[in-house]
């Protein structure tokens, strides 16, 4: 036989795209398009129907960048079309390559009753089928010109991701507003020719069944009368009944379809946005559930939900039934899908006490999935957040982007830091905004690296991103899949089912252990600066708010601010999405963060004064209010005031220039640079910084990486650095005991004070950056004469060892990292910490000195700023401040107590008695991360604690009033954990494995 396959393909391409396609809708009339421009911000529903709109005509420029323009369309549906299927096409615009990045509507009923959302692949509206013929058709569109920030040029600097800054400029064209006739079958055919013609695609050349496909396609093609499509398609389509119904064979990959649309929470857009956003995907996905009955539709982040409910209370009613009859399923069991490496470990696991509970009060539902398709990497203490919270699977995509190494497993066993594991899978179409395409399926079924011992995997279903959803289009194509010769079989379920499935058919897959680090946007850790710093700060003074509240609620009756802290909590969590607190949004975003997280210190600064003044009462005694889980200056522990312990430090001057500081534990050289070329420890006649090298190294490299700006950093920035050694001035600070260096670079200034404070085995660094360089990095380094080849960097609930070689290509890819309060590093006896109150990325390197003692430099550097100009292209510009200590000699014990010194200062108060801790621990190696009372009002006391060292430990609690009753909980605070208390009176001892995360609930007498 001649090979004449490709003329066959090319065939059907042609004719599907020019024939069959334009023929689903033969007929069509114009509408009468009327418009009202919203003059500021979105406007309440009734006030969008209730203005009075101007004619618009189709080809008319619309829409500044960030307005809403409210859209009437009328007419009428014509007599000759009775009897027939007739839907309203609207398209505002579009570009149907960007669903979810640019406008947008939603469609509304005269009456304010909301039809569905509106986007580049959802264009239509039906209005009948069948209809009678003269109906009246009136429908409002409340539509957003969102302007499209990343275009086919991506990575450009642009000035639309703010309002302040977009202009007003039309950014859409008004492209179609008719009435037109929908034929069912001829729409049919397109999605039969679509299904056969993409598998086929997928076949190997010489396959069997992709020359039945092809046979089957010409016949169906030669039957089809392409003058009359509409009259021939049944004909067409009966060529093809015997192909279609073929059915799979029993050793298919089977395929679980949720459907789904990816919103992030803030992105391309503002949080508002999103709020319109998620109102118009679950309108679109509760009209497509009540047309296609086998349809599941998934959606996450309780926040999103919880704006559907405050925002369009008609958009909730819809969205509750279609949650009763299990067809709209809550998922993931957060507040929103947050980055995870950054959080803190009580903000991560605040993630999923307020996300679960949402679902419970509102809906009954426990979720046990944890769901992130587009987190950034995954740390490794969130396997035990994940089971502390009564959840037991993951499902993440993103870690199919690492650039440098193929993650090994799609269905595994994720082990965290503690020994607990989670059962995980990785959808191996390597997609979110799966559509059901016959690439995305053939896909998945190659790439599948657990063939032979499973077979199912999941694919989310649906336009994402900007949302949007599912289309009908896919649910049809589903329809076709689900059990077709050649395929990999398809069904639409919940996440709940296919994890039951994938578990019980797989039930010893493989582990991992330690983090899922993404070998991509790494920069996430260091965009975006203030942010990031307010999410540090809030996360400290919420632990602050809820320690002097519970302790002033419990001593003096104190009002404990149950909706102030539920609140708070929820803002904070928030900004914990993916795309905010890793810098990656538009200047709109993070200039609203900014006064955000400026307006909730305000708020938690107040409740914590208002605390302590009641427990301290009044009086002039000076009091030192200590927070943090550890003893300081005398004062002890979780939640103690007293007195502070008097100390000294000596500053002398060199006469090279420069300066000593000394306070009898360490010893600081200064050079004239503002370097510091020696930190000696006396007690282990040890120096800190590496011969011939200088701390407190301020390097700057370009840093242009190949593409997403804010995200990423690519290791070839590396290869050019500029030390920044010549300083302006370098004097003695005001107190007379600290150093103050200045230095300008390019155009901007850096002021550093150095201190040693007394009685304390810690080098203080203040440095104030006045910042105006574009695509730069600037890092702070510390040389350290220390032979290691790992490192411990601190992360939720314990830390994690990197290792600090390049051996292989897993440990090359890990050249930026993240830690949280500390990086500590150790030989035998002795090691140093370097310890930060706002910064997260870092990158360690070894070298061995070619000459002298051919001892190991390992150099710590810490990433205190970027420059992107996209999406932001003023990121990170103006003044910073941070803090970090150097800690020699340190401990793994010292690096978790001096990173929480450092980031919970404490406060001085005046008043009439000192105030004793509300619980001690007898050991430091059991960290209180969380003082509270019960969040159902009960007044018992919460108290979470974990082991931070790395070690088994037995520890006593002791509380500071009548304790009736002691129960171990989950983290929503319900019996449950492993934790086994054991009683005396108000003593409660424990036993903890590493890094073992411990809730106990204390029932007051």
């Amino acid at each position: 036989m001649h090979d004449d396959r490709t003329l066959v393909e090319a065939r059907l391409r042609r004719v599907l795209e020019e024939r069959v396609r334009p023929a689903v809708y033969p007929e069509s009339v114009p509408l009468d398009v009327a418009v009202w421009h919203a003059p500021g911000e979105p406007v309440p529903v009734e006030e969008g129907l209730a203005a009075e709109p101007e004619p618009i005509e189709v080809g008319t420029r619309w829409g500044a960048p960030w307005g809403t323009s409210w859209f009437r369309v009328t007419g009428a549906v014509p007599a000759a079309w009775a009897g027939r299927t007739v839907e309203a096409l609207l398209d505002l615009g579009f570009d149907e390559n960007m669903p979810g990045f640019q406008c947008e509507g939603l469609v509304y009923r005269a009456d304010g009753t909301p039809v569905k959302g509106l986007n580049p692949r959802n264009q239509w509206v039906r209005v009948g089928a069948p209809v009678a013929g003269g109906e009246e058709v009136r429908l409002h569109i409340e539509a957003a010109s969102n302007p499209v920030v990343l275009d086919y040029r991506p990575f450009r600097p642009t000035w639309l991701g703010d309002k302040d800054t977009a202009g007003r400029e039309p950014q859409y064209t008004l492209t179609r507003m008719d009435l037109a006739v929908f034929d069912e079958g001829v729409w049919q055919l397109a999605m039969d020719l679509e299904v056969l013609g993409e598998l086929m695609a997928e076949l190997p050349v010489d396959s069997p069944r992709r020359w039945d496909l092809l046979r089957a396609v010409e016949r169906c093609l030669d039957a089809l009368d392409i003058q009359d499509v509409a009259g021939t398609a049944d004909r067409a389509r009966a060529a093809l009944t015997r192909v279609l119904s073929a059915p799979a064979v029993p050793s298919a990959h089977r395929i679980s379809a949720v459907g789904h649309a990816h919103i992030d929470s803030a992105w391309l857009w503002p949080l508002r946005e999103t709020v319109r956003k998620v109102a118009r995907t679950a309108s679109n996905m509760t009209a497509l559930i009540e047309d296609e009955p086998e349809f599941v539709f998934a959606m996450s982040q309780a926040q999103q939900w919880a704006w559907v409910k405050e925002h369009r209370p008609e958009v909730w009613a819809r969205v509750k039934k279609a949650v009763a009859d299990g067809r709209f399923v809550p998922a993931g069991g957060m507040w929103v899908e947050s980055d995870t490496n950054m959080p803190g470990s009580e903000a991560m696991a605040r993630q999923f006490v307020h996300g679960k509970r949402f679902f419970l009060d509102e809906f009954g539902i426990e979720n046990e999935e944890a769901w992130l398709p587009d987190t950034f990497g995954f740390a490794a203490g969130l396997p035990q957040i994940i089971r502390a919270a009564g959840s037991k699977w993951l499902l993440t995509q993103k870690i199919s982007w690492s650039q440098t190494n193929k993650f090994p497993h799609h269905t595994f066993q994720w082990e965290g830091i503690d020994g607990t594991r989670i059962f995980t899978h990785f959808p191996p179409v390597d997609t979110y905004n799966c559509s059901m395409t016959g690439g995305e399926i053939a896909h998945a079924v190659r790439n599948f690296r657990d063939k032979g011992r499973a077979r199912h995997s999941l694919a989310p279903t649906g336009w994402g991103d900007g949302g949007g959803g599912t289309t009908r289009e896919m649910v049809a194509k589903a329809a076709r899949l689900r059990d077709l010769e050649g395929s990999a079989t398809v069904v639409w379920e919940t996440p709940r089912a296919f994890f039951e499935k994938a578990e019980a058919e797989y039930p010893d897959p493989p582990v991992w252990v330690g983090e899922l680090y993404l070998e991509l946007h790494r920069a996430t850790l260091t965009s975006q600066a203030k942010t990031k710093q307010g999410n540090r700060r809030s996360e400290h003074l919420l632990r602050e708010a809820e320690l002097w509240a519970a302790t002033a609620a419990v001593r003096t009756g104190f009002r404990y601010p149950y909706e102030e802290l539920d609140r708070i909590w929820k803002t904070v969590l928030l900004h914990q999405f993916h795309d905010i607190l890793p810098g990656s949004s538009i200047a709109w975003v993070h200039r609203e963060a900014r006064a955000t997280y400026e307006r909730l210190a305000a708020e938690l600064t107040a409740i914590i004064e208002g605390a302590q003044r009641a427990l301290a009462g009044e009086g002039t005694t000076p009091l030192l209010f200590n927070a943090a889980p550890h003893a300081r200056h005398g004062v002890p522990a979780g939640g103690a005031a007293g007195p502070a312990a008097p100390g000294g430090t000596t500053l002398a001057a060199r006469e090279d220039g420069g300066f000593t500081l000394d306070n009898g534990l360490l010893r600081i050289t200064v050079d004239d640079r503002g370097l510091v070329v020696s930190v000696h420890d006396p007690a282990a006649d040890r120096e800190t910084v590496a011969p011939g090298a200088a701390a407190n190294l301020l390097q700057l490299h370009p840093d242009f990486p190949n593409m997403w700006d804010a995200w990423d950093v690519d290791s070839f920035y590396r290869n050019t650095v500029t030390d920044l050694t010549g300083a302006e001035s370098v004097t003695a600070g005001e107190d007379g005991a600290s150093v103050r260096i200045t230095r300008s670079f390019g155009a901007s200034r850096v002021t550093q004070v150095l201190t040693l404070p007394p009685g304390e085995r810690r080098l203080v660094i203040d440095t104030e950056v006045d910042w105006h360089e574009t695509e730069k990095f600037l890092k702070l380094a510390f040389p350290l004469d220390l032979h290691a080849e790992r490192y411990a960097s601190e992360t939720q609930f314990g830390h994690a060892f990197r290792p600090t070689h390049t051996n292989t290509s897993w440990e090359a890819a890990k050249f930026e990292a993240c830690n949280h309060r500390f990086v500590h590093l150790a030989e035998p006896g002795w090691g140093v910490a370097v310890v930060n109150d706002s910064t997260y990325g870092h990158d360690v390197t070894r070298t061995v000195r070619a000459d002298g003692d051919r001892g190991t430099t390992t150099t710590v550097r810490v990433s205190l700023l970027r420059a992107p100009r996209f999406p932001d292209p003023e990121t990170d510009q103006g003044v910073h401040r941070f803090r970090h200590a150097l800690v020699p000699g340190a401990s793994i014990a010292d690096a978790v107590r001096e990173g929480w010194r450092i980031n919970l200062p404490e406060r001085h108060v005046t008043g009439a008695r000192e105030v004793a801790p509300l619980v001690t621990v007898d050991d430091d190696a059991v960290v209180v991360t969380a003082v509270k009372l019960a969040d159902d009002g009960s007044g018992d006391v919460v108290v979470r604690f974990h082991e931070a060292h790395g070690g088994r430990v037995r520890a006593t609690l002791t509380a500071g009033f009548a304790v009736a009753d002691v129960t171990a909980t989950d983290l929503l605070e319900r019996p449950g954990g492993d934790a086994a208390p054991v009683r005396e009176g108000d003593r409660i001892t424990v036993r903890l494995r590493p890094f073992e995360l411990v809730t106990l609930r204390l029932r007051r007498a």
